[in-house]
């Protein structure tokens, strides 16, 4: 029965963007712990000061377990720091 739900979900994939309330603190330092709606537990870096907030996040990672699946993720201040996230393709002619 778990695999059929599990395979009935939504795929997220790293650097997918999402919406996420953050409703408690995490096992390690700074992190918040929010949910989606399938009840998929998301896991945000640096997110213990945001409690009782909704945040935008960036997946980092998706861990499939035997349970269900975790999502790991920043909050998108943060990513678009340490990241280049393309918002446009642009190809440029090559001069030769």
């Amino acid at each position: 029965m778990n695999q059929l739900a599990t395979a009935m979900k939504h795929p997220i994939l790293p650097g997918e963007q999402m919406g996420i309330k953050i409703l408690k603190e995490g096992k390690e330092h700074g992190q918040g712990i929010g949910y989606l709606e399938d009840g998929t537990m998301v896991v945000v870096d640096d997110a213990r000061k945001l409690l009782g907030k909704s945040v935008d996040v960036v997946v980092t990672s998706v861990l499939q377990t035997t349970s269900g699946r975790m999502i790991f993720a920043k909050l998108k201040e943060q990513a678009e720091k340490e990241f280049y996230i393309p918002t446009e393709y642009k190809l440029e002619e090559q001069v030769r």
